[in-house]
């Protein structure tokens, strides 16, 4: 079992940043892909970031790049985005998720451990 804790979401204006944190707990030894995800009102979940324990997979969605990096201390099982020039169409609760070996699938149903969100609104 593993646990994720978010931190770092609140209120931003459009053009601003965040940086988001997770945190997992479990099995040291256990390669875990972790990644960001978001859901908006009325909206599906869907892949921000996704980065594999030893970096090898790294995927961004085509709708963040060059505005969010993730990054991922390595061998470590902590997950940071950092968040600029945000907009509007960024309002969402970020979601960090987990799972064992690759991160290849961005399918919500592939990942098996889910933090408990963080807002992120931008006005």
């Amino acid at each position: 079992h593993v646990q994720l804790v978010e931190s770092g979401g609140g209120s931003v204006q459009a053009g601003g940043s965040l940086r988001l944190s997770c945190t997992a707990s479990g099995d040291p030894y256990t390669k875990y892909c972790m990644a960001w995800f978001r859901q908006a009102p009325g909206k599906e979940r869907e892949s921000v970031a996704r980065i594999s324990r030893d970096h090898a997979g790294r995927y961004v969605a085509e709708s963040v790049k060059g505005r969010f990096t993730a990054s991922r201390e390595k061998g470590k099982n902590l997950l940071f985005l950092r968040m600029d020039n945000l907009e509007l169409e960024d309002t969402a609760m970020y979601y960090c998720g987990a799972r064992p070996g690759s991160c290849a699938p961005e399918e919500v149903s592939a990942y098996d451990w889910w933090g408990q969100g963080t807002q992120v609104t931008v006005s």
